[in-house]
Order: C-alpha cells, then sequence, then structure tokens
C-alpha cells in the first residue's frame, strides 16, 4: 500500500511546519482509511493525501482528542464526532464513505468492537419487551418528521426503479406492485403482513388486487397513521391493522408477506418466527420476505445500533434461509435489490437536505447531522456492496402457485390482478 503524501500546509491553506507527532497520528488513520481517496487533515495541522489522484472529499478533524479516538474506535468515534460537529467533510460524504468501505474489506474486528458490539446486541435484544423500545426510539420519531422526506404514503424501504430516472413516487409505487407480482395474490385470498410501516403495501394490496389483509406493527405513531389513511380511503373493512408484535400473529392465511422488518428480528429469534411464518400459512401458503443483508456475516455497524437503529441486524441469505427450512418451505426465487436501495437512499437524502432547517428545528442540529450521516452511510454501505437487499419468495410443500417463468413480474404496471378490471393480465400461475 502507497504511503500518502504529507502536505506541509494548514487547513487554512498558511504555510505551516508539521509537528512529528500530527504526522505521525494522521499516517496511523490514513492505515485505516487504505487506499480511499480521501484527504485527512487536523483543523489546524498536516494533510495527508493519497499520491496520484484527486481525494473526492476532506475529512477535517477538530482536534486532538477526537483524532485519537479515531485512531481507537474508527466507525464508532467518526460517528459521535461527526454528529457533534468535531469532525467535517467537505466534498461528497456518501462517495467518500464508500470509497472508505470498499478500502476497509477484509478488515478484522478488534476485541474492544466485539465485545461492545456484544453489549450492544444484549442490551438491545429483540424480545417483545426489546421490540417495542428499539421500534419506539426509531419509529415514533413524529410522522411529520417522516412527511418531511419520504413519499406522501410513507414507503420506508427499498424502492423499485422500472427506469433509473423514475421518480421516488413512482419507484415506491412500483416496489408495491413488484412485491404483490411476485406473491401473486389472487381475489379473495387472506394475507397476513409482519411489520406494516405506515400502512402503503397492505392499503395496496387490498384496494389493487381484492384481497383481505391484517396487518401488524408495533409503531403506535404508524399504526394510528394506517388506520386514519385506511378510513379515509374507504379500505377498513378490507385492512385491519393491529397494534401489536409479530409473536401476537393469529388465525391461518393464504400469504405471509415481510417488507423491511426481518432486519428486526434478530438471529436468536429466527426459528420463533420461523414457526410463526409456518402457523400462520401452513404447508400450502406461500409469502416474501424482504430485507436488508449481508454477503457475509457479521455484526451491524454499532453506531447505527447505538444512534439509529437499536436491536438491528442484516443476515446473510443462508441465515434468512434458515427461517424457512425446518418448515420445508421452498425458496421459489431470490433477487437482490441493493442498486435501487442505494438510489433510493439518494433520493431521501437529497429531500432530507432540502428540510435539514425544519428538521433542526424540530430536533437540534446534532439530531440533523445524525441522521445525515446515517442516509449517506446507508448509501455508501449499498453502492460498495457492504450491505444487500434481498427478496425472497418461498412457498409450502403443498402450495400451488408457481410461475412457470419471470415475465408476469415485468409486465405493464398498469395491468391490475383484479379480473375484469381493464387491462388486466391473463396470465395464471402453474399449478400441479
Amino acid at each position: 500500500m502507497s504511503t500518502p503524501d504529507v502536505i506541509l500546509n494548514n487547513h487554512s491553506g498558511q504555510a505551516h511546519r508539521a509537528f512529528p507527532l500530527q504526522t505521525w497520528l494522521l499516517r496511523q488513520l490514513s492505515q485505516t482509511v487504505g487506499a480511499a481517496p480521501v484527504r485527512l487533515a487536523l483543523k489546524s495541522g498536516a494533510e495527508v493525501s493519497p499520491p496520484g489522484v484527486d481525494p473526492l472529499a476532506t475529512i477535517v478533524v477538530r482536534d486532538w482528542p477526537t483524532l485519537l479516538k479515531l485512531i481507537a474506535d474508527p466507525e464508532m468515534a467518526f460517528g459521535e464526532a461527526y454528529a457533534d460537529g468535531r469532525i467535517e467533510v467537505e466534498g461528497d460524504l456518501a462517495g467518500a464513505l464508500a470509497a472508505i468501505y470498499q478500502a476497509w474489506e477484509g478488515s478484522g474486528t478488534g476485541l474492544y468492537e466485539w465485545l461492545t458490539s456484544k453489549c450492544l446486541n444484549w442490551l438491545q435484544d429483540n424480545t417483545r419487551d426489546g421490540s417495542r423500545n428499539n421500534i419506539h426510539r426509531h419509529y415514533d420519531l413524529g410522522n411529520d418528521f417522516y412527511e418531511l422526506w419520504l413519499d406522501p404514503e410513507l414507503v420506508y424501504t427499498c424502492a423499485y426503479f422500472a427506469s433509473p430516472g423514475d421518480s421516488l413516487e413512482t419507484a415506491q409505487k412500483s416496489k408495491l406492485d413488484y412485491v404483490c407480482r411476485k406473491l401473486q395474490l389472487q381475489p379473495g385470498e387472506r394475507v397476513v403482513e409482519a411489520g406494516c410501516g405506515w400502512g402503503a403495501l397492505a392499503l395496496h394490496m387490498a384496494e389493487n388486487y381484492g384481497v383481505s389483509v391484517r396487518a401488524y406493527n408495533i409503531s403506535h405513531e404508524q399504526i394510528a397513521w394506517a388506520r386514519r389513511r385506511a378510513a379515509s380511503r374507504g379500505l377498513s373493512h378490507r385492512v385491519e391493522f393491529i397494534e401489536n408484535d409479530y409473536r401476537s400473529i393469529e388465525g391461518k392465511y393464504d400469504v405471509f408477506v415481510s417488507v423491511g422488518m426481518l432486519e428486526h428480528v434478530g438471529a436468536a429469534h429466527y426459528a420463533d418466527f420461523g414457526r410463526i411464518i409456518h402457523r400462520a400459512v401452513g404447508n400450502a401458503g406461500r409469502g416474501l420476505l424482504h430485507f436488508i443483508g449481508r454477503s457475509y456475516k457479521g455484526e451491524f455497524s454499532r453506531w447505527i445500533r447505538k444512534r439509529i437503529f437499536p436491536g438491528a441486524y442484516a443476515p446473510t441469505l443462508g441465515e434468512a434461509v434458515s427461517v424457512l427450512q425446518p418448515h420445508r418451505f421452498a425458496v421459489l426465487d431470490v433477487e437482490n435489490l441493493r442498486v435501487h436501495y442505494a438510489r433510493t437512499l439518494e433520493c431521501w437524502l437529497e429531500r432530507f437536505d432540502r428540510e435539514a432547517a425544519q428538521v433542526s428545528a424540530k430536533y437540534d442540529p446534532w439530531f440533523t447531522r445524525a441522521w445525515r450521516l446515517y442516509l449517506a452511510g446507508s448509501i455508501a454501505a449499498f453502492r460498495a456492496g457492504t450491505l444487500q437487499l434481498f427478496q425472497i419468495t418461498f412457498g409450502g410443500p403443498k402450495s400451488k402457485q408457481v410461475s412457470w417463468t419471470r415475465a408476469p413480474l415485468y409486465a405493464s404496471a398498469t395491468d391490475s390482478a383484479i379480473p375484469g378490471a381493464p387491462g388486466a393480465s391473463t396470465w395464471k400461475p402453474a399449478t400441479f
């Protein structure tokens, strides 16, 4: 690995003799950044730049204590210092973080990081009480906060961009319909949704596919909003929003769906989750899991778990499939929508930045910086491939809904699944 150059100018551009200790500390930090095209600087000291490239951004560290913390624990210290304003990033924040994540690939986790991660796992365990507290800390911040930067339906999961130029609103509607097509919903079927957010998918399924839905969620703010939206659209008789834990799901259904909820279950509770799915749809049912995952097993970001998403865990495909295997569910299709989530987050961050003054007025500047880092860091993770976005469709051993090809997924988005509707598709699933 090339050794970065030390520029003997301070960050204000004035002539400066770099002190040996400053230079040494910046070099130590640069070993963590590796070959990433990012300049490191002390507010009043030396700068270290990778040779032969134009840096994507400059990370400016305000003081020595912060620099020492970055060397000792880069991930946690960077998050804390950025939110505090002790670190500033001049240039493309998401691009710089993506480059650092790629340069960081394959680095090990030290004992301190491992211990603090395990401590967070214990403190934030997704038991019934733990899940309610974890969800409350993130999703009950106030619907008016999320209305500032999400689409009008408040879809807070990965969108589906049929075309890269689609608006966020179009892409979120496409995602809702894409999920319904993957589930091969038929009029009159009963659907149960675990972790329904603000209810957009449940309402879309009932309104456009002729199914009845029971949707579970433990966020009081989200359930209240979803119930109001169902009433305003005349769907309260078709969609029941239940403020309760997914472990309380009762009844028999044809279809099980979970979009953006598996990340909040926790690996220790996957066996229970699998039993609940099987109890709901039995051997003849089918379902879909949509979740943030990883290509390799590892702990989720400690800073995000501490400050943004308590209790979060991104499973590998193998871990997710372990939910299904004990009950003989067959995996019918797997798709990775990682690039779609990167684009979704770019839209969210752009809108969030436009409303930053309102966010700071409602909360404070620390909150605004923390959430900006969370959104930019997530963009970086999906760009770099340290995070993935998986959709798994599955069916029980007696399920008859099996498609011959993927062609129905890419039919016109205006097609309706309700027979007799204008432009309704004539496609039928394969039966045996």
